[in-house]
């Protein structure tokens, strides 16, 4: 645990962690840098592709086989129960609607995959190794948690005598064709079919700047996080908690889920990240699309402005650090 938490620390004056503090700083005070959203959207098409890729490279030269199938249905099973967890806190902890409870429920039984990309290099400069197929995972746990946050909103519906259907066909469209998750699965499809050496063929793009293109990435996300958070006037100090020990409870929730299903070290604390993150990408657009009545000054701040920061600066060392102690 010692070597973990010594990397932990150094992991905070990492580039790609210097360049999303230096964001968050220039976010603050109100510079007037900026990333243009178009090179934004180009990085994150490149890292969701180089992301896919990898993994599928990397599940096409083990010999996982269906032994990878619990893993992948426990973590659909996490992706249904988390919000309903945070749903009851929510209640109990703040004054929010059923509607905006519901909403933000949503969020943090998603991922960010972000977050997720984050964890993957640290674990790298650690030399820890994880089970390729994680990368499925990421995909499978985006839609589960919506279907959660609207049978949670739902039962307003019910409570006022009216019905609304669960999906509508835009809802549908966003939540299973969006671009992130297009992105991810086919990177892991080319890279599964073409194997190694089909990535080495691509390596001098996709896998050398990775770090690179992370750092300015993670730039943009520092400026996005500061902003979101410069705004959030809707932000209670109990919601505030929230962001702060909800992604602890879904790490436990993953780390353990993780463990029970058999995977290494590495696998488990990328399934507790997971978990433990909060969407502000694919989530936000469905929401807002299912429920126009929640507030989105509520859940988009919360989960990129309070969540993102914590998981990315002290929650991914904290949660390698606890897991790498439990299995040595």
């Amino acid at each position: 645990m010692a070597d973990v938490l010594a990397v932990a620390t150094s992991n905070l004056i990492s580039p790609a962690i210097m360049a999303f503090l230096l964001g968050g700083l220039a976010g603050f005070l109100r510079s007037d840098l900026e990333i243009p959203e178009a090179i934004a959207k180009g990085l994150s098409i490149y890292l969701m592709l180089a992301i896919g890729l990898k993994g599928g490279a990397s599940l096409a030269s083990s010999d996982a086989g269906m032994s990878i199938l619990p893993g992948l249905i426990a973590a659909v099973l996490l992706s249904f129960l988390i919000p309903y967890i945070a749903f009851f806190l929510l209640r109990v902890t703040t004054k929010f609607t059923r509607i905006d409870a519901a909403a933000v429920s949503a969020h943090y039984g998603s991922v960010s995959i972000v977050t997720f990309v984050t964890a993957t290099q640290f674990l790298t400069s650690l030399d820890i190794t994880y089970e390729a197929y994680i990368v499925a995972m990421v995909a499978l746990m985006e839609t589960p948690a919506i279907v959660s946050g609207l049978l949670l909103a739902r039962k307003k519906d019910a409570e006022s005598g009216t019905k609304t259907p669960l999906f509508q066909g835009e809802m549908l469209r966003e939540i299973l064709f969006n671009g992130s998750i297009m992105l991810l699965l086919g990177g892991f499809v080319i890279g599964w079919a073409t194997g190694e050496q089909g990535l080495e063929t691509v390596a001098p793009f996709f896998v050398d700047p990775f770090q690179g293109v992370l750092c300015l990435f993670l730039l943009d996300m520092g400026l996005v996080a500061a902003h979101r958070l410069r705004t959030a006037s809707s932000l209670s100090p109990s919601a505030i908690a929230f962001g702060l020990y909800m992604p602890i409870i879904g790490a436990v929730l993953g780390g353990a889920t993780g463990y029970a299903v058999g995977l290494s070290a590495g696998g488990a604390t990328l399934l507790a990240v997971l978990a433990a993150s909060a969407s502000y990408i694919a989530v936000p657009a469905a929401i807002r699309l299912a429920l126009p009545k929640a507030d989105p000054g509520i859940f988009i701040p919360l989960s990129l402005g309070v969540t993102f920061p914590f998981n990315v600066l002290v929650g991914i060392p904290l949660y390698a650090a606890v897991i790498a102690t439990l299995y040595s």
